[in-house]
């Protein structure tokens, strides 16, 4: 499974947002010229976030983005599956060799767990830590 722009970028909203809690909307304008990224793109991906509760929308001048949950309970699982959908390495059937369904199965099931328990909070302090360039994953 390969993670689009779409995950990637959500969760640089997301991180983002989460940053900047307590300091009140943020515009996905001050996120793409941070990122180096797209606005139109961005208001393209907040809208699913938006809509599966992940994220409120601030009408206004100084209206914005904001978490709609602390950053330490929303999940990248949550974020990525918003995004991307079922998080799957293949697709497999019943009808698959049982071994190499059970290695699927658990390759999801490993993914899953990492992404599942890796909270906005984690993201952003391993950032906070200077880390902030490339985050990298390791399943």
């Amino acid at each position: 499974m390969k993670i689009s722009t779409k995950g990637r970028y959500g969760l640089t909203i997301m991180m983002e947002l989460a940053n900047r809690v307590g300091e009140g909307p943020t515009s996905l304008k001050s996120i793409a010229e941070k990122h180096q990224l797209s606005e139109h793109y961005l208001e393209q991906l907040v809208a699913p976030l938006r809509n599966a509760g992940l994220v409120k929308s601030i009408r206004g001048a100084y209206g914005g983005y904001i978490l709609s949950k602390a950053a330490d309970q929303v999940t990248a699982g949550e974020v990525i599956r918003v995004l991307e959908g079922p998080i799957s390495p293949v697709d497999f059937t019943e009808e698959d060799d049982p071994a190499k369904r059970d290695l699927w199965i658990r390759i999801r099931d490993s993914i899953a767990d990492v992404l599942d328990s890796t909270t906005l909070a984690n993201l952003i302090s391993y950032e906070d830590q200077g880390s902030s360039d490339n985050y990298m994953f390791y399943i």
